[in-house]
Parts: structure tokens; sequence; C-alpha cells
């Protein structure tokens, strides 16, 4: 493994070196609890600030301090026991004990993805605490659980987007170890690891890099501000912070694989762009085992996913398919505001979306008022995350309400029955296996301002919606700022011993069983161009795969509230049905009906 440039390196003879670049400084100070004053970091070239310090060790706690008398965390700090403005603490990497430590992780193919929050996803909202729920997402048929960001931000709560320090855990979930252990225990349970991380920006609260380094440039701007330099003067060391971020997720938290947020974000015109950089080194560097990595590209970059000769992924292995939740949704729900319109009453893209991936593939979408998409076809049905949950599609609507709150539960059992044998990999969002009707709506915790400022701007981005342009409608959105609308997103399992919640827990776990027999072993034959599909009506729509050992995989779906005829006939083994899925000489499917069939390579 390449030693990593940035955070404290625990010497071999004992002791700390302590690390910093700061080219915008004349001279930086380590401030080391305990010790007596302050210790002048000396220069060590190209923006270096470094220090050995023979007394130090794991758990001690420093912080660095400026010319101007700002003392600040470590950008690369590996802990912050008291939040992001207060003192770094020393992290020994080899110090956890791994009891999986052989553990070679999964083939993507057999992905069934749990996306959670860590806070939300259990009443104490710790790592440790998560630990107690996975013999549920086992028994569930879950196969890997994909964490929301962890990256250290300001307060108790947080979806995780806001992360400053992105090195350190976040000590309102639990220590480095506890994470740790959350992943030892997933993996000796057969179940793979992934983490959100964020390499578009940086949170608005605790973010000191620019008094000391240039990582910000004006010449690009995003949603959230100035652009993260990748690509100017000083660049490099900018890129390297990110890259190194990821390999020490992976190498040092064992992790199975690490999902990329809003990548289509990150401007970067340098040659080679950072995304192309990133999965290169993590290729070359992680060979003993899968290392998944996930993108959410609102461009649907499908160049990102292509694979090699031998079918492997060249850089990502995998996007969240965000055109499968907008066509599912718009079928089950009606919805046609905002991007839905450009999904709903267009069943082409739905059958697009289904058999290969992007239902836009370089046309027009009226939303965006731009051509959105690549060709998709080409690439195999793994390369694509299927859902129709996750926590941007609840959270960012104004009250987070989930589907199950939103349409008819036939409509919900459809699409189910659809998207979790997909051969695309399926993701759910927690709670959603037992139909959780709870919202997830936005939540924080900035102080003064800021935390006014967030409050107001969560109003304010919804009032060009015709349902929010009074005020007095707007006042009823959840308050981000509260703890009450962050204990509103936490997980009521208590629900579980209820109906529909139990019902509706052992028909999923009855999909997925169906899947891990017969949806898995086909999708590890298919490669691209594998998917066609046909428009039987309005909502319905016929799909084949065949798989390069000869099998095949029928879709038959009337995703509508009408009946629809014209269906093919299925193909030898029926595999699931949902609603009146029967069939008959005229091929009639009743609303709301669903259909999986395959012919086995052995005919």
């Amino acid at each position: 493994m390449t030693p990593l440039s940035f955070g404290p390196r625990l010497l071999e003879g004992g002791g700390v070196d302590f690390r910093l670049w700061a080219p915008l400084v004349d001279g930086v100070e380590l401030v080391l609890e305990g010790a007596p004053g302050r210790l002048a970091m000396q220069p060590r070239g190209e923006g270096w600030f470094g220090l050995e310090v023979a007394e130090a060790g794991a758990g001690a706690r420093y912080r660095f301090r400026l010319p101007d008398g700002l003392e600040i965390p470590d950008p690369a700090s590996r802990f912050q026991p008291a939040d992001v403005h207060g003192p770094s603490e020393v992290i020994d990497p080899d110090g956890y004990a791994w009891s999986q430590e052989f553990w070679r992780g999964r083939p993507w193919h057999e992905a069934v993805l749990y996306e959670l929050h860590v806070g939300a996803f259990t009443p104490r909202g710790t790592f440790a605490a998560a630990i107690g729920r996975l013999d549920h997402l086992r028994s569930l048929g879950v196969t890997a659980i994909e964490i929301m960001p962890v990256g250290d931000f300001p307060g108790a709560r947080n979806w995780g987007y806001d992360g400053v320090l992105i090195y350190a855990p976040d000590s309102a979930y639990g220590r480095p170890e506890d994470l740790k252990a959350l992943i030892d225990a997933a993996h000796a349970r057969g179940i793979m690891v992934l983490l959100d991380v964020v390499y578009n920006h940086f949170g608005p609260d605790g973010n000191y890099l620019p008094a000391y380094a240039p990582v910000f440039t004006e010449r690009h701007q995003t949603p959230w501000g100035a652009g993260v330099n990748y690509d100017g003067p000083d660049s490099g060391p900018v890129r390297a912070f990110a890259i190194e971020n990821a390999l020490y997720w992976l190498n040092e938290f064992h992790l199975d694989g690490l999902r990329l947020d809003a990548v289509h974000a990150i401007a970067d015109d340098s040659p080679k762009h950072l995304l192309e950089e990133l999965a290169e080194r993590v290729r070359a560097e992680i060979t003993d085992r899968p290392a998944h990595l996930i993108l959410e590209n609102e461009e649907n970059s499908a160049r990102l996913l292509a694979r090699n000769p031998r079918g492997r992924p060249r850089l990502y292995t995998a996007q969240w398919n965000d055109d499968v939740h907008h066509v599912l949704h718009v079928a089950a729900t009606g919805e046609d505001h905002g991007y839905y319109g450009d999904y709903l009453g267009d069943t082409g893209k739905l059958g697009r979306a289904l058999a290969e991936g992007f239902a836009f593939q370089g046309e027009m979408m009226m939303f965006r008022d731009a051509p959105r998409g690549e060709p998709s076809g080409q690439l195999p049905p793994e390369a694509f995350v299927a859902f129709v949950q996750n926590h941007d599609q609840i959270g960012n609507r104004a009250f987070g309400e989930r589907i199950d709150a939103l349409a008819p539960p036939e409509a919900v059992r459809a699409v189910g029955a659809v998207y979790l044998l997909l051969p695309q990999a399926p993701m759910l969002f927690m709670g959603e296996e037992w139909g959780a009707r709870q919202p997830f709506p936005f939540f924080c915790d900035f102080e003064g301002a800021l935390g006014e400022a967030v409050r107001e701007g969560r109003r304010q981005e919804f009032a060009r919606f015709p349902a929010f342009q009074d005020e007095a409608t707007r006042a009823l959105i959840p308050d981000p700022q509260a703890d009450a609308t962050f204990r509103s997103a936490k997980l009521q399992w208590e629900a579980l011993e209820q109906e529909p919640a139990a019902g509706l827990l052992a028909w999923r776990t009855d999909l997925l069983a169906c899947r891990r027999r017969w949806i898995t072993p086909l999708a590890a034959q298919m490669r691209g161009g594998a998917g066609t599909f046909d428009v039987i009506g309005e909502g319905a729509v016929a799909v084949r795969w065949t798989a390069a050992d000869g099998s095949v995989l029928a879709l038959a779906a009337n995703l509508s509230g009408r009946p629809a005829r014209g269906f093919p006939p299925a193909l030898r083994y029926i595999v699931w049905t949902e609603g009146e899925a029967g069939g008959g000489a005229s091929g009639e499917m009743a609303p709301w009906s669903v259909r999986w069939s395959i012919t086995p390579p052995w005919g």
C-alpha cells in the first residue's frame, strides 16, 4: 500500500510525524495537548510543514496554529472527539484486531444493497448499535450495506454531505474502531460494506482550508460555491488529498467499495479527470479483492462504466440509476412535477431504462433544457443500481415522504417486483423492506446565522412549486435544524411486530430469495447488449435479456391501472408473478401485474 501523504504518521521506533500542507502561510506551529508551549514545525518544501515528536503516540490530541493565531484541526484528522472545531486525535491504523482479516469480498453481480444513515438506522444511532441489526439484513437477503457519509460534520446530526474532515468518522456515531467493528461484523455475515464519500465540495462550518491552502477556485462554480481546485495551480496536493482519502477508506477500514456523491459537480479540466485518476489508482493498488466504485452522476456518462475485454470495469463498477427510479416512480404515483414530467406517459423510457440502463441516451431533456446521457445498451445490466427509494428521492421532497405514502399498495408491490428482480443491482433504502411510511426529511445541526439561513433556504427552495406558493404552506415544511425533525427520521423497528409491516417484510424476503436462486446466476452471465424491450401499451412493457450461456430472462409488466393485452407468452419457467399476471391467448395482464420467467441454459 502506498504511504499516505496527509495526516499524522506513527513512527516505527515510537513517536509521531505531524504533517500539514499549508502553502499560503509562512509558518505553522504544533499545539500538542499536555505538552508545554507551542512547537515550531519545519518547512519541508512545496508548501509542506512537518515535525517529528518522539513523546507523542496514538491517543495524542493536537492542533495546528497559523501565524495569525488561528488554531485549526488537522484537515486529514483521523478522529475529532470534540467535533470539527476541536483538537484532532492520533489514531493507530493497525490498532484494531480484525476477526475477518482474510475477507475477500463478493462479486458485484451478487450485490443487493441497503442504504442506511447511521444516526437514524437505530434508536442509539451509532456504529455499534448498527451491528445489532445485521442479522435482520442477512435474513432479508441483503449482501451489501451502503452507508451515507460519515466524514466529520458540525453538530450532532447531519445527512453527512456537509462534512469538512473527510478522513475522520464522526464522533456522534462512535470512534474509528467502532466503524471497523461494524465492517468486521458485516463481513462475518457475508455482507459487503460500501461508504458514501463526497469530493465535490466541503461543508460550510468548520472548513478552515481557505486559511492556509489553495483548495478552492473561482474558475469553477458548484451549487455550494467555488469549486474544489482539482486542475489549477497547486492542484496536485488537492487531487492527492481526495485520491488518498479513497484509498484510506478502502485499505484501513477494509471497505468493499465507495459511492462517489454527485460527481457531475466535480469540475476538472485536467488532461486526466480526477475521476479517472482516482479509479485507476484504486484498480492498481487493490488487487487482492474486488473494489466496487459506484457513481452518482446526473450526466449519465456511460464511458465511465465501460468494461475491458474480460468484462470487468475499466474505471467504475456501476452508477445509481436515477432513470429507473424516475420511470417506476411516475408509473406508481402519476407525479409530473419537475423532472418527472420528462418520464410520465413515455413507456418507451420505461422499457429502455429497464433493458438498457439509461432512459435518456443523448436526447433533449425538457427539465434541463439540454441533452442528457450517453448510449448505454453496450453495458451489462450490473453497471446500474436500481431503486425506487434513496435518501435523495425521499429527503429532497418537502415533507420527506416515502413511496408507500404516495402510491397505492398494489402499485408499490408491482414496481417492487420489477426492480428487486431486475438484473441491475437492486438497492433498498432503510425501512423499505417493511414498507415504512415514516418520513426521511432533511436534517442538520448548524449554529447561529448559518442555521437560520439553512432553515429559510430550505423553505425558499420549494417556493417555485405550485403547492408551496404561499408562506403559510411553506411554514409547514419540517425545520431541518430541529431535533424533532431528526428524530422523526429514526426507524421505528417496533413496526415489525404489526401488520402490514410483517407481511411486507416476508414478501420482500421471498422476492430476494427468488432473486438469489434464479436471477443472480443469470445476471453473472449477462454482457453488454443483453437487454431488448417492446412497448405493449401505456405503462406496459415486455423486456428480455439473453445471457452469454444462452439462458433468457423475460419480464412482462403492466405498470398501469388498466388491463393490457398483447404480452408474449411466458418462457419455460415462471419464477415470480405479482398481481393477476395470467396471460391466456390474448396475452392480457391485469392492472399492476408482473411476471418473470426464464429459459435456463439447459433449455
